[in-house]
This record gives structure tokens, sequence and C-alpha cells, in this order.
């Protein structure tokens, strides 16, 4: 079962390896959004995919004829659960057998400290264009150049997938701490992530680990309000929040250490994903 199939390259992929493998499969391909549906129903008329059915519904409220033996999915974003992966496969978990597998099974979002005036300065920018400042207080998908990266990246939130708690709870807090290996200047962090699909077969954009030629993502840049004056060896100390409501997701951040700040996009105001969007 394909959730949130998009314009096909999943439905595609899962019939490769099916034909690949020589076990035949039954797939059931489930998508919301009315201009991929067209595609899909387009697609389906060729006989490759004689044995796909579209579902036209929100994987969260389908109600399927059987349950699958394998959920595959791509909803990861450039952090890893910032489009809301977690809350859409956890809806959609109920479609998969007690014993069924999930792709990806786990995926971790990482963060690292770093230096990069041409990223503040368009931070700042943005902010000059609103009386409110709310450029400071959102993250931003960048593809990092010029970039100095002040210490190892560190992990920051993990999800996995399914999940067998009664209750399950998505909100997350971490408190990261890092060195700043030069004198420099700090002006934010960069998140990415890394995805296990099975077993030891990862997708990646973690700056050790990158998946080679893949730029389906690029980085996430938060960044600090204001620029911090940094001595080689300072501790620089991050918390980090993934906040969640009746309606939204958000994300908060604070410069803790070494010379605090205040949190960045409090109570979800100016940067968040909708649930029921």
């Amino acid at each position: 079962m394909v959730v949130g199939a998009g314009r096909g390259p999943l439905i595609r992929c899962s019939l490769n390896a099916s034909n690949r493998s020589k076990v035949p499969i039954k797939l059931y391909a489930v998508e919301k959004n009315e201009s991929a549906l067209i595609i899909l129903r387009n697609l389906v008329r060729d006989p490759f995919f004689a044995d796909v059915t579209i579902i036209d519904s929100d994987m969260r409220d389908w109600h399927p004829p059987e349950k699958a033996d394998i959920l595959v999915s791509e909803l990861l974003g450039s952090f890893s659960d910032n489009e809301l992966s977690p809350e859409c496969l956890d809806g959609a978990q109920r479609l998969l057998k007690s014993d069924g597998l999930s792709v990806p099974s786990e995926y971790t979002s990482y963060v690292a400290p770093i230096s990069s005036r041409k990223l503040y300065n368009n931070v700042v920018t943005q902010g000059q264009q609103n009386p409110d400042e709310v450029a400071a207080h959102m993250g931003y998908v960048v593809r990092l150049h010029g970039v100095n990266v002040l210490d190892k990246v560190q992990p920051c939130f993990t999800f996995t997938h399914p999940k067998h708690d009664q209750v399950i709870d998505n909100s997350r807090h971490v408190a990261l701490e890092f060195s700043a290996g030069i004198d420099t200047v700090l002006h934010g962090f960069a998140g990415y992530f890394d995805a296990k699909l099975y077993r030891d077969v990862h997708i990646s954009i973690h700056p050790d680990t990158h998946s080679k030629d893949m730029f389906s993502w690029f980085p996430m840049f938060f960044p600090v309000r204001e620029p911090v004056q940094l001595r080689k060896g300072d501790k620089i100390v991050l918390d980090f929040w993934r906040v969640i409501d009746d309606t939204k997701v958000w994300y908060e951040w604070a410069l803790t250490k070494p010379a605090p700040q205040p949190i960045h996009n409090s109570r979800g105001v100016t940067y968040w994903i909708g649930l029921f969007s």
C-alpha cells in the first residue's frame, strides 16, 4: 500500500521491485490531491499498472477492504518530520497488519550550529520588510553555500513506524550542547535528516552520510535573532521543541548559551504546519 502516492513514482518502484523479486502484489495507492489523482488515473490505464487500485481519500480516513503487509510512503521534509510524516503515518498505521512493515521505518532530524553571514543577511532583509520581524522566527529550506559548521552534527528528534504505544505523543524537546571549533560568529543552526527505509537501507542529507546523487531535499536553516560572537571552545546550548495542539504542529527554538535569547516562534505564531490542510 502506497500512502501519499503523489504522481506515482513509489507505485512504479513498488511494481518494479515486485517484478525483480518475482513476488506478485496487489497495490492500493492512496492520494487526496485532486491534481495528482488525475495523473494517477491516467497512469493506471497502462497494463503495467493493472494490479494498482487508486483510492481518492486522506490516508487517515480511508477504511480498506484488507490490511497491508507493507506501507510505503514519502512524506519526509528537510528536517524529517516537518511535513507531518509522524502524524500522517500514525493515522495510517491502522491500514497495516499487526506484523506489517513501514517504509520508512525510522527517521531522525539533526542539528548543527553554523556561521553564515549571507544566510543571516537574507533573513534580516526579509525582517526589514515586516515590522513584526517574523523572518527570524521561521525555518528555511536552503542550499548551504559558504557556511561554517561549528561543531559535529547532533541528533534532534527520532520517530519510528509503526508505533505500538497506546498513547502516541509526537511532541518533543531536546537540549543540545555544542562547542565552537574556532573564533567566529553564530548565525543560526542547520537542520538535516537521516531515514532508515528498511534494515540497513537509508536515505540521508546528513553531511557525513549524504546519499549519493540525491538532491530531492536541501537542509534547513533556523536563525538566531541576534548573531553571537564566539571564542574557540565556547559552549553553545540550544533548546529545541516540537509542539502540537489540536490544529497545528510547530517548532520553537532558543539559544541558552553563551548568550541567552528569547524563544523563537513561541506558540507557533509565525511558522507552523496545519494538521488538516
